[in-house]
């Protein structure tokens, strides 16, 4: 698959639901259109809980400061691990926002963002979305990384700029500084 297959800005976001894994230990089946109902959401996508670029991924969105779930934007992170596992991800890396657990890679497949790791291990491309409260893209970044889409890293000064530009000027409470 190929980022001409994923969704792009303007494209209508199709209505999936996940087990959603909360910081709380709760869990919860949840559609996506439950998350941009009330506000934007960034969904990120990674490949895998406790694999060694994913650490460092989740490393930098923690340390930079602003990965979180505000009044102005909800964050939700995706990939195909299993509750378990998002329980003890989010523990050791004390995220403070929900991951999906899309062991069926639905969600992945809703933005066209699976691909196969060396035509095998089907995954989801390190990617980043920005859903409006219609459910329709207004920002995407995908990893192109040659050898494996997983190994970039989302730009966060990028990203950070979409979500003031869609919010409205810099949100007081997302922990930009």
């Amino acid at each position: 698959m190929t980022s001409g297959d994923a969704l792009d800005v303007g494209d209508e976001v199709p209505d999936v639901a996940a087990p959603l894994v909360h910081p709380d230990d709760s869990v919860e089946e949840t559609p996506l259109s439950e998350l941009y109902v009330d506000r934007p959401v960034l969904v990120v996508f990674y490949t895998n809980d406790f694999s060694p670029d994913c650490v460092s991924e989740w490393c930098s969105f923690r340390d930079y400061g602003w990965f979180t779930s505000t009044e102005d934007v909800r964050v939700v992170g995706s990939s195909k691990s299993r509750v378990p596992t998002h329980r003890r991800f989010i523990d050791y890396l004390d995220i403070d926002f929900p991951l999906y657990a899309d062991t069926d890679l639905d969600v992945s497949d809703a933005f066209g963002v699976t691909y196969r790791a060396l035509k095998l291990l089907p995954r989801a491309k390190r990617s980043v979305f920005l859903v409006d409260t219609d459910g329709v893209v207004q920002y995407r970044w995908i990893g192109e990384h040659p050898l494996d889409p997983t190994r970039d890293q989302p730009p966060l000064g990028e990203i950070r700029e979409a979500v003031e530009e869609h919010v409205g000027g810099e949100p007081e409470t997302f922990g930009f500084s």
